[in-house]
Order: structure tokens, then C-alpha cells, then sequence
């Protein structure tokens, strides 16, 4: 319904409850399917590797990819042998999994996929399907040899079938939650909520700029009685787009073009953070947001009235045939905290509850 978050999903007033009895619909339907999940109905059968979900509650991006990508990472340094799928929204002619390399159109498997493998170096196995259990299966018998599989986003999936750590299993979800929080707290389409906020997960991942009083993300009351860690990111030197070799720092950037002449553009969930991570490294621009998984031409970029164009990763990798001298990525680079990864270590480890169920 909404390309683009509109702003009386932030607070509440006449509009948002205008719209709360779609939302009640809305949240009796969840109720049904949590039903029918608890009862154990459908056939679904559990995987035989654990998963890890990088998911969100609020509609939009929450900085879920950047997460799998450094969680794919440090878990291959911690000797696991991860493999990543995904629902590749936006992708098209899509009738059976498709495997992921570096290369690949975003239009055909979708942006966030192909950032992934780029970023790695094709080292994980990537799928993308809608159905992510027939990802799963396909990934498994492409690459037998891994033995945890992420899914970028897929928490409101009920096809994936999980046990959660909190539950005594050794599936993990992680909620992400960025500096926004839950906005007015309703469902949608009154909220930005594709879930009430009070629903049970594993953990809770903070990025951006903590929200709680006195700055302590922690005394939110959404994460009391929540195990949470709180995740930190950096911009990283920006490099050409058509010539990926040639980098600068942010700063140097800022030295060089007048304000008036720098254009920063995102196509992402939250474009407001990329600006204000860039105003951090003193870049005042123009800046442009842009709806999630927006499309970018070289017609959009001719039309912009600047000697410098700032644009992220994501939404690079919809630019490979764009030849535009003045465009610039802007990498974002996001650290594992020890903590979380000790935690992780300590539910992957786990037995495989599901072989006492059968």
C-alpha cells in the first residue's frame, strides 16, 4: 500500500486512527495464523541445519543485510559453514530457486542478494526464492557441506518452519530495530508494524543511534526483559562506481566539491541515516530519499545538478550500466560484537532438538 513510510506512521492522530480498524482486521488475521502454527496444522517439516532469521517488525529496512553479511562472516571465522537465502524482493521471472554469484542482474534476483555475494566475494551459497523452504532445499543439495543458514528477513514466513532458541531449540531470530523504534506502535496499515512489538523473539539487534532516555537504548521499555545487543557501523572511503579502484575518504570528498555541489541519494528503508552518517564525516549535500529497492537510471543521475553523487551499496548494484564519472559508493562496514557471537556459538551448538520429536 505505502512505497514510501508516511509520517503519520511516527505518532498518532486522525489519520493513523482512521485507519485502526483495518489494523484490528489486520491483527486478527496474525492471531489466526499463530493458531494455526500452535496447533501444529499444515505440512511443514523442520530444517536439518539450524537458521538464523535477520528479520524486522517494522515495515522497511532496518539495516537487516549489512547484519547477514558480517554475521555470515564472523561465523566462518568461527569455523561454521554458513549458507544465506533470501526472498530477493524485487526480483522477477522467478519460477524455482536461483543461486546468487557477484555478477548477477538485481532486476532478476534482486538488489539485496546480489550486494551480499558482491560484498563476500561469492564466498556463501546464496538462494532466493519467496518460498524459502524450496532455498533451503536447493541450497543443501548444491552445497551439503553447510551447516547454518541465514535468511535475510522472513520472521512473518510460516513456511519456515523453526524451533526458537528461547523455546529450548537452536533456530535463532533476531529482530533489528533502528533508531526510529515502532513508531506509533500500530499494525498496519495505521502503523508501521507487520507484528505486534510485544512478540516473543530470541534477540533484539540495535543499529544507529540509541533512543532510550538519557541515550541508553537499554532503558526503552521495549528492551526490558529483552536480551539485546547494540551493533555499531561505519562509512567506509567511497569508491567510483565505474572505476572501483580509485577511493577517497569522505573528508577529502568534502574538500573538494562545494556543499551545493555534492547530491546524496538512497534508495534504502531508512535513507535518513545514510545523510546523517555522511553529515558525520562533513558532507552537507543535497540529499534525495528515495522508496526501498527504487530503481536508478542514467536519465535520473543526468538530471541532477551536481559535480559529486553519493550513493550506497545497495543501490550501486542497480547502476552497472550506468557510466557516470561523478557518481561515488559509499560502503558501510558493521562489527559483531563478542557477546553476540558467544551467544550464538552457545545456541548453535545445541543438539538438534528435532530428532526426539519424530
Amino acid at each position: 500500500m505505502f512505497r514510501k513510510a508516511p509520517a503519520f506512521w511516527e505518532r498518532r492522530g486522525p489519520t493513523s486512527l482512521l485507519l485502526w480498524p483495518l489494523s484490528w482486521v489486520y491483527g486478527l488475521v496474525i492471531r489466526a495464523r499463530k493458531l494455526i502454527d500452535d496447533l501444529g496444522l499444515g505440512n511443514r517439516k523442520p530444517q536439518p541445519v539450524p537458521i538464523i532469521i535477520v528479520g524486522n517488525i517494522r515495515v522497511g529496512g532496518t539495516g537487516k543485510t549489512p547484519i547477514v553479511i558480517a554475521l555470515a562472516q564472523r561465523l566462518s571465522q568461527l569455523g561454521w559453514t554458513p549458507g544465506i537465502i533470501s526472498r530477493g524482493y524485487g526480483s522477477t521471472l522467478q519460477t524455482s530457486p536461483i543461486q546468487v554469484q557477484s555478477d548477477a542482474d538485481a532486476a532478476v534476483v534482486g538488489d539485496e542478494p546480489v550486494l551480499i555475494a558482491k560484498r563476500t566475494h561469492n564466498q556463501f551459497p546464496i538462494w532466493v526464492f519467496p518460498k524459502r523452504q524450496k532455498s533451503i532445499a536447493a541450497l543443501l543439495k548444491h552445497d551439503p557441506a553447510v551447516n547454518v543458514i541465514i535468511s535475510d528477513d522472513g520472521l512473518q514466513h510460516t513456511g519456515l518452519t523453526r524451533w526458537p532458541a528461547r523455546e529450548g531449540g537452536r533456530d535463532i531470530e533476531l529482530v533489528v530495530r533502528d533508531q526510529r523504534g515502532e513508531g506509533n506502535r500500530f499494525l498496519l496499515p495505521a502503523g508501521p508494524l507487520r507484528e505486534p512489538a510485544t512478540r516473543e523473539r530470541d534477540a533484539t539487534l540495535m543499529t544507529g543511534a540509541p533512543t532510550g532516555a538519557n541515550g541508553d537504548q537499554y532503558r526503552d521499555e521495549y528492551f526490558l526483559g529483552r536480551r539485546a545487543f547494540s551493533l555499531g557501523s561505519t562509512l567506509g572511503n567511497a569508491y567510483q562506481l565505474n572505476h572501483s579502484t580509485n577511493t577517497t575518504s569522505l573528508e577529502d570528498l568534502a574538500d573538494t566539491y562545494l556543499p551545493t555541489k555534492i547530491t546524496a541519494v538512497a534508495g534504502i528503508g531508512n535513507p535518513q541515516r545514510f545523510f546523517d552518517d555522511l553529515l558525520s564525516h562533513g558532507i552537507a549535500a543535497k540529499y534525495i530519499p528515495l522508496p526501498d529497492h527504487s530503481p536508478l537510471t542514467a536519465e535520473f543521475f543526468h538530471s541532477l545538478n551536481a559535480e559529486c553523487i553519493l550513493i550506497t551499496e545497495k543501490d550501486a548494484v542497480k547502476c552497472t550500466a550506468i557510466s557516470d564519472e561523478r557518481i561515488w559508493v559509499v560502503p558501510m562496514n558493521l562489527s559483531i560484537p563478542d557477546t553476540l557471537s558467544e551467544w550464538l556459538q552457545s545456541i548453535l551448538q545445541r543438539p538438534d532438538p528435532n530428532r526426539y520429536t519424530l
